[in-house]
């Protein structure tokens, strides 16, 4: 099915959420909507447009090729001074009054072609001005019949070169002839010869011209200059052979082997001779074949055949030589190779479509809602302190001895010592003596953390790629790693990644940048009071100054109350809720379970639009989408990014339990295709809140301080998360990675004026909707409470529709029938009262009573008597 352009113009992606009104309503807005409308979206202004430039073209070419035999007898009209533009509309009256006698005009479109073929080919281009008509040609007629003839740019821009280079190019040659000018150079020509040949002479001028077609030979076919290198060719010297050839000679000739393949000795020429059993035997040319030049031993017995180049060839042949081939040679004459043929791709006729919606409104353009939005700017956040590593030389000094004088004490040598410094710790590797055990080095942590005297002694034996063994010092005077350095790097500015989040800084004090579509979820663990809402933050803040409203959507999940409510002031830009919900950054436990069920829907909805985009992922749909090859009629639209962020996820195990996993599970397993990621984030990392299920589908886990060795190895499968030093110091684990990490810090006022400078721009008019979900338990009526004087108009569409399809699907009847989610719920709901449909099951569809069209109309018969 074609689609309109006006469909694609639309560009809110809530237009289909919208409640039709009543019956009688629809009926008139759809008879207002079957008239013509001349806008310049449906195509007929830009067919009229087309028309009229042909329409031009076509009139230029008669005035310009009559002036070519006319513009002499023209000539007193058009340079008269009482005549030419001044006098075209004067009345016969007027004319009379100033006694000006009008000559009679004899170009074929009168006074008027006259005066345009005048204007343009004798006062500007002169001939050159024929192209003018090929312009306006190009133009009217790929407006008209939408038929790509060549760009219209390039012939633009080609044109406007060739106006000026044959203008000035008959200008030069004609300087030699004549000084006046007349229609072949036109005024411009002949002006701006006459300037250059003041300045640069003729010879200048001559050398300006072959410049410029020079160069623009060289932009439009690419040519080169190489001079073809000349190829030697070896010339093989023939002797003389006579026609006819006797057989006593040629026997008595000692025989010479041509062996022409290695696998087969081929018979001499004398014995294909004496074969034929003649005495006077005529050599025939039987195939061709190249020739073959022969090398001989001093003995004169040995031949090493080599083939001749072509050229050689056609040498011999010139000298009418015969080539000969043995009886029995299976030598096969080469076959001369033909071209492959082009490779030509055709276009369906979507693609078409597709390409000449882009062609004539654009690509499809999500921000264009709000085109006016401002990103955030780093003013926004703070500088803290100077980011400057304060790490003494006395420090470093220290620490290293006391590391080899520890070693030494348990006769360990080292061969060398190296220290990395980072902004919180400060990593020392070291290179063992050969034969020294790393595990001994590993059970020496402790002893290694009394003699340094210091908290939260790391050791990594080996380092991963390195060869060595890391020992992790903090620094006595850690720094602070500002939001702001962060932000402000060349390497979070330039990125490319689809959802990039600014972490913090690694041990060598480089910015570590990682993209949430990749990992594609993150869990999130710490103690109380180590910076786990400062990581949430940094997350949200790093998504904000980069993505636009239209590009993601966040769906806030706050347990406590108070965590997330500072971004409560984007709303209607950023955030994602329930239909009907007052507040979209949610806090109660049943309605936690509602939005993690209605995700499983729009997860569910945007794998069907997937499938039918015939994509695999988000970003190839939108990418499709973009491009106009996707019609919004059939229920496409482009999909934002969504970013489930749980803060306290232990409370909401506690209170939900099963209720909560199972739609968190499958989010995980599932919705990473279709741009749905969650952030997950818990104080208590235990077994019991992050349960296998979960746990196995987040490879990536961000681990801060925790309180013992087993949340260590819950959160990331290993220790390590025990012996943080806290404040924002992390463990990322990446799968096979373990990476320590400096969180970015971002203050409680930073992020509100980073709320405050996004919610004071204009937005959407309410928050992003999620589709609706209602509880199982709540939902439905019964035959008693159905009133069939109240249905909805389309009730019985729907009814059709469900009984055809044999699915029960609220989504169903809002893709066929085009309606909000809301007004198809009510109409399922009524479709279960009356007996159309089952209960709902969940995710599955809702089982259909009816088996087929005949029951239903005898159902719908019966329900309209009643």
């Amino acid at each position: 099915m074609p689609v309109k352009g006006n469909q694609f113009r639309s560009n809110s992606f809530r237009d289909e959420e919208r409640p039709r009104g009543s019956g009688r309503e629809r009926l008139v807005k759809e008879k207002a909507e079957s008239l013509p409308k001349f806008t310049f979206n449906n195509g007929r202004v830009v067919k009229i447009l087309g028309l009229f430039f042909l329409v031009l073209s076509l009139y230029f070419m008669v005035a310009f090729c009559s002036y070519l035999f006319t513009w002499e007898e023209d000539q007193s009209y058009v340079l008269d001074v009482n005549g030419g533009w001044s006098n075209l509309f004067k009345t016969s009256e007027e004319l009379a009054k100033s006694d000006v006698q009008t000559p009679i005009v004899e170009n074929w479109l009168g006074k008027f072609g006259a005066l345009l073929s005048h204007q343009f080919i004798y006062e500007w281009f002169g001939v050159a001005s024929f192209i003018f008509i090929a312009i306006l040609f190009i133009i009217g007629y790929r407006l008209l019949f939408k038929v790509h003839v060549v760009s219209i740019s390039k012939a633009l821009g080609y044109s406007f070169f060739l106006l000026i280079f044959i203008s000035l190019t008959l200008a030069f040659f004609h300087s030699f002839t004549s000084d006046y000018p007349h229609f072949l150079e036109g005024e411009f020509g002949f002006w701006t010869n006459r300037l250059l040949q003041a300045q640069i002479g003729n010879a200048g001028i001559a050398g300006l011209l072959g410049f410029a077609a020079l160069t623009v030979l060289i932009i439009a076919y690419n040519i080169d200059f190489k001079i073809p290198a000349r190829e030697k060719k070896t010339v093989l010297e023939v002797p003389a052979v006579p026609d006819e050839i006797e057989l006593e000679d040629e026997i008595k000739s000692e025989p010479v082997e041509f062996p022409l393949n290695n696998r087969r000795r081929e018979k001499t020429l004398a014995e294909e001779k004496f074969a034929e059993g003649s005495e006077s035997t005529t050599l025939k040319q039987e195939r061709i074949v190249p020739p073959v030049e022969t090398t001989f031993s001093a003995a004169g017995e040995t031949v090493v055949p080599r083939t001749v180049p072509l050229e050689t060839a056609a040498a011999a042949t010139a000298l009418n030589v015969p080539k000969f081939v043995p009886a029995d040679s299976d030598y096969i004459k080469p076959e001369v190779s033909k071209p492959e043929p082009e490779l030509t791709i055709e276009r369906t006729a979507e693609e078409k479509t597709a390409k000449d919606l882009v062609e004539q409104f654009g690509q499809y353009d999500p921000k264009l809602d709000l085109s006016s939005y401002v990103y955030p700017h780093l003013d926004l956040l703070e500088n803290h302190r100077s980011n400057k590593i304060s790490v003494s030389t006395e420090e470093l000094e220290a620490n290293k001895n006391k590391i080899v004088e520890t070693l030494n004490n348990y006769n360990i040598e080292i061969d060398k010592i190296k220290a990395t410094i980072g902004p919180t710790v400060t990593l020392y590797e070291i290179i063992p003596a050969p034969g020294v055990r790393i595990s001994k080095i590993k059970n020496l942590e402790d002893d290694i953390a009394l003699s340094l005297a210091a908290l939260g002694i790391r050791i990594i034996a080996p380092m991963p790629g390195k060869g060595t063994i890391g020992i992790e010092v903090p620094n006595q005077q850690p720094e602070m790693v500002a939001m702001r350095s962060v932000m402000a790097t060349e390497k979070f500015q330039n990125t490319h990644m689809d959802l990039p989040i600014a972490l913090g800084k690694t041990i060598s004090n480089e910015v570590y940048i990682a993209d949430l579509a990749k990992m594609p979820h993150l869990l999130v663990a710490g103690a109380t009071g180590q910076g786990k809402s400062v990581g949430i933050n940094a997350i949200l803040v790093s998504l904000l100054y980069k993505l636009h409203p239209s590009q993601l959507k966040f769906v806030l999940v706050d347990p406590k109350k108070v965590e997330l409510t500072l971004f409560k002031k984007i709303e209607r830009h950023f955030l994602a809720k329930l239909p009907g919900e007052e507040d979209a950054i949610i806090t109660d436990t049943k309605k936690v379970i509602n939005t993690l069920n209605s995700l499983c829907i729009e997860m569910d909805q945007r794998y069907d639009l997937l499938k039918n985009g015939h994509v695999r992922n988000l970003k190839e749909y939108n990418q499709k989408f973009i491009n106009r090859r996707l019609n919004p009629e059939e229920g496409h639209r482009f999909l934002p990014f969504i970013v489930l962020i749980v803060d306290e996820f232990a409370d909401l195990m506690m209170t939900a339990g099963k209720e909560i996993e199972t739609p968190i599970a499958r989010l995980a397993q599932l919705a990473r295709a279709v741009g749905i990621h969650l952030v997950i984030a818990t104080q208590r990392p235990s077994v019991n809140i992050i349960t296998g299920t979960i746990k196995a589908n987040f490879p990536a886990r961000l681990a801060f301080r925790v309180l013992s060795k087993i949340d260590s190895r819950t959160i990331l499968d290993s220790g390590g998360a025990d012996q943080l030093i806290g404040r924002g110091d992390m463990l990322l684990s990446t799968g096979s990675d373990l990476i320590r990490l400096q969180c970015a810090f971002v203050d409680t006022p930073e992020v509100e004026r980073i709320s405050d400078f996004i919610g004071e721009q204009r937005g959407y008019s309410s928050a992003w909707l999620l589709p609706e979900y209602v509880d199982e338990s709540g939902e439905g009526g019964s035959v008693k409470d159905f009133d069939p004087n109240d249905r909805d108009p389309l009730f019985e569409d729907a009814a059709r529709l469900i009984v055809l399809h044999q699915q029960g699907s609220t989504s169903l009847i809002q893709r066929k029938l085009k309606l909000g989610y809301n007004r198809a719920g009510r109409i399922i709901d009524q479709l279960e009262a009356a007996g159309v449909v089952g209960p709902f099951e969940g995710s599955k569809a809702r089982e259909v009573l009816l088996p087929d069209d005949y029951a239903l109309e005898q159902f719908l018969d019966n329900l309209n008597n009643e």
